[in-house]
């Protein structure tokens, strides 16, 4: 079944409106809960008198930070590194405010209505203190403190160098520097944060229904805030998920809040984010400002570049994986024999970063894609022979970087074969044909530009995924995941990788996921990962479970496992469809059996297999894409052309829902490189609080694409695979970004901030 293009599972339930998903819960009697949010960006809390909210009719309680002292623990982050100064992250802080949006107080009512009246009625003295909005401000030499004990407002400052990149710099025929700003953004996912606790009486278990896309992460800190042991946590992730994104792998503090309250009310509380809340609450990514310089041949060789960038990391660290993976994604398919990258990542008073889809790749793709264009500018070059000359080459795999990458291990590029990926993507195109019409546009006045942009993705991360299979009673094998779907057809796909390692029909396979009481361990579904690690334990825990069926059934059949194959829900000796036994037959003798009655010899109990897969490092997929522009110098619009991708995730399990993991990160990109922009002032108060504001792309807005795929599978999993949910975002803003400078190339105009708005392309016309 690996390669076949199965139709989901899921989309049935989907489109007749019979998904469920975390609202849909029926707890009944259950809470609700509504959280006071700090209007300022810094501030301190002088007092917070609740008396009249706790009077109001139908609030069951108000808490603050100083009431619920055993909660007031600091949120570990994610991703560490000893340089860190770290900073407590607090679900409810007792004092301070540091960014607009964070929670100081928590309702419990019998209705959210109620619990919203009931945070109007709160009486907060604030002390407003000045507030830190960009890294510009947080480096400045005058700048106020975002936290005391943090000297000059750097959380991290990191540096990874290859060879003699100062040397190489001083001594480069040709040398060139820029500076690029890429702007924050969200995951704006459909369905917004949320989560439901509830207590089960009999057991003093705390169960809770997280939108989360780690529930083992989840379920881990949720016990530490309760102060209990994992096994007395429970975490169901409900069926249907709305999309991730990357924040819903983060632990915000609602996360701690309303499972303690659950637990300390004895009575069910749930918390549903609202869109405003979901603007200025939930963490975004992207805000980065890189300062590249690059040294280079007559040919366009690359011999050195260097690359400081700021990285705004908000008002905590809720984890350094963005900035990390953006200070060794630099080189991408680039053989760079000097490299300088160099991370300062920047407290502000703003909402904290972390992953958003592409984390940490994008960004550092504008800085390497957009310079070499500027190389090929500079020596009167083209674009694409510039980048041909500095690929790295397919019988160069294993490549190591130089550098080392955010899971610890070396930089080393799996497999691959860039050149043909880059021509497969300039045949597609038409590389040639798009240039000369190009041509034929600027003769009738029209402005109209190519742009590429190459990437290489380091994804399957560890530390481990597991899956468990099951032959139950019906004859039925059921798969269970610690990793939750977020739309990519989980059902589907390790019901695909069971079938191929079992050698049975997915007709006869079931896939469930993200119940913690189900399977013991996992991380979650997050950085491309999940089909590399869940996979490759979905195919291992399939084989030794065939095995295992294998084994009863030779053993009840009288014949060598050698001799069986199944048929259908059969296992049959080989040649005699008719010489065999059901699978529900060999589940009752193997899994159920008769009581006190001796097993035949020779048969094990328990026709379950649970298999973990750790990868010794990261695999690392690649991308190319092509496109052409028109930009309309009167009013800055942007029209897209043309499109095309080019991807390689080595061996492609579903090409239908692989197309789809594509096409929708390029939707992603699309909104990035031309839409999606926040606006903040300068006391840190954000502007750009709904739709009316934020432009999200819609089907209207994004154009027709052309896939072209190469397969170089991986030799790292027993699959082959490699990520795919990233890649149609990662290279979209270079892209773009270089096929609209090309079309501005006549009036000198220069794009060095994204997204790309129409009131930035009048104004580098102006500039030009």
């Amino acid at each position: 079944m690996i390669g076949v293009a199965v139709p989901r599972r899921e989309d049935r339930r989907l489109l007749t409106g019979a998904g469920t998903y975390l609202d849909d819960l029926d707890l009944p009697g259950c809470y609700e809960a509504a959280f006071l949010r700090s209007p300022h960006a810094s501030a301190r809390v002088l007092a917070m008198d609740t008396t009249a909210a706790k009077a109001l009719p139908g609030v069951i309680g108000v808490w603050t930070g100083r009431d619920l002292a055993d909660l007031v623990k600091p949120i570990p982050p994610k991703v560490t590194n000893p340089k860190l100064y770290d900073v407590p992250r607090y679900p409810l802080p007792p004092e301070y405010a540091r960014f607009v949006g964070e929670p100081l107080a928590v309702v419990v009512a019998t209705s959210r209505h109620i619990a919203e009246d009931a945070l109007e009625l709160i009486d907060v003295d604030y002390e407003v203190l000045p507030a830190i909005a960009s890294t510009g401000a947080a480096l400045a030499p005058d700048a106020p403190s975002v936290h005391d004990e943090v000297p000059g407002n750097v959380a991290v400052h990191l540096t990874q160098t290859a060879g003699d990149p100062e040397t190489a710099l001083a001594t480069a025929p040709h040398r060139l520097r820029e500076r690029f700003v890429v702007a924050r953004g969200g995951g704006h996912s459909m369905e917004t944060r949320g989560i439901a606790a509830s207590v089960d009486r009999a057991t003093g278990e705390i169960v809770v229904w997280p939108c989360t896309q780690s529930p083992h992460y989840t379920r881990n800190l949720i016990a530490y805030f309760c102060d209990v042991t994992e096994d007395e946590v429970r975490v169901v992730v409900p069926r249907d998920n709305g999309g991730g994104f990357g924040p819903k792998a983060q632990f915000h503090g609602e996360d701690a809040v309303v499972p303690y309250l659950a637990r300390l009310l004895g009575h069910p509380v749930k918390w549903i984010e609202d869109r405003s809340e979901n603007f200025v609450a939930t963490m975004m990514e992207r805000t980065q400002v890189h300062d590249v310089e690059v040294g280079f041949d007559d040919d366009g060789r690359l011999l050195v570049v260097k690359n400081v960038f700021q990285h705004d990391q908000g008002a905590y660290c809720a984890g350094l994986q963005v900035p990390t993976i953006t200070l060794s994604t630099l080189p991408g398919q680039y053989r760079i024999p000097n490299i300088h990258t160099e991370l300062i990542a920047c407290y502000t008073n703003m909402v904290p970063t972390s992953s958003v889809r592409g984390a940490g790749r994008p960004q550092a793709v504008v800085a390497m894609e957009r310079m070499m264009d500027r190389i090929a500018e500079h020596l009167g070059a083209d674009p694409a022979q510039v980048r041909r000359v500095n690929l790295v080459q397919a019988d160069q795999f294993p490549y190591q970087v130089g550098l080392t990458f955010r899971d610890g291990s070396p930089l080393t590029y799996d497999s691959g074969d860039f050149p043909a990926l880059h021509e497969a993507v300039l045949d597609r195109f038409d590389y040639a044909g798009e240039r000369d019409r190009q041509r034929a546009a600027l003769a009738e006045g029209r402005l109209v530009g190519i742009g590429l942009g190459a990437y290489v993705e380091g994804c399957g991360l560890g530390p481990y995924e597991g899956a468990r299979l099951r032959l139950r009673r019906d004859g039925t094998v059921l798969v269970t995941l610690a990793a939750t779907p977020l739309g990519q057809g989980y059902e589907t796909v390790y019901a695909q990788i069971a079938a191929d390692g079992l050698g049975l029909d997915m007709r006869h396979i079931t896939v469930a996921t993200g119940d913690t009481a189900s399977i013991p361990f996992g991380q979650g579904s997050f950085a491309s990962r999940t089909t590399v690690t869940a996979g490759s334990a979905t195919l291992q825990a399939a084989r030794r479970l065939r095995e295992r069926i294998l084994d009863v059934a030779e053993v009840l059949l009288k014949t060598s496992a050698a001799n069986l194959c199944f048929v259908d829900d059969r296992v049959c000796v080989v040649g005699e469809p008719d010489h065999g036994l059901t699978l529900t037959e060999i589940a009752q003798v193997a899994n159920i059996g008769k009581h006190g009655i001796t097993l035949p010899p020779g048969v094990n109990p328990g026709l379950e297999t649970t298999s973990y897969f750790a990868p010794e490092r990261a695999a690392y997929a690649s991308g190319m894409h092509a496109a052409t522009v028109e930009v309309d110098p009167e009013t800055g619009q942007i029209r897209i052309l043309r499109y095309v991708i080019g991807h390689d995730c080595g061996t492609v399990i579903n090409p239908m829902l692989v197309d789809g993991q594509v096409l929708g990160g390029f939707a992603h990109g699309i909104g990035n490189a031309l839409y999606e922009e926040p606006h903040y002032d300068a006391a840190g108060q954000p502007q750009t609080t709904s739709y009316l504001d934020y432009a999200l792309p819609s089907a209207v807005e994004v154009p027709p694409v052309e896939l072209v795929h190469l397969y170089t599978p991986s030799p790292l999993n027993p699959l082959g695979v490699k990520g795919a949910g990233e890649g149609g975002t990662i290279p979209v803003p270079a892209t773009v970004a270089n096929a609209v400078e090309d079309a501005l190339r006549p009036f000198g105009a220069r794009i060095t901030s994204l997204p790309l708005t129409p009131a930035k392309i009048v104004a580098a016309l102006t500039a030009g």
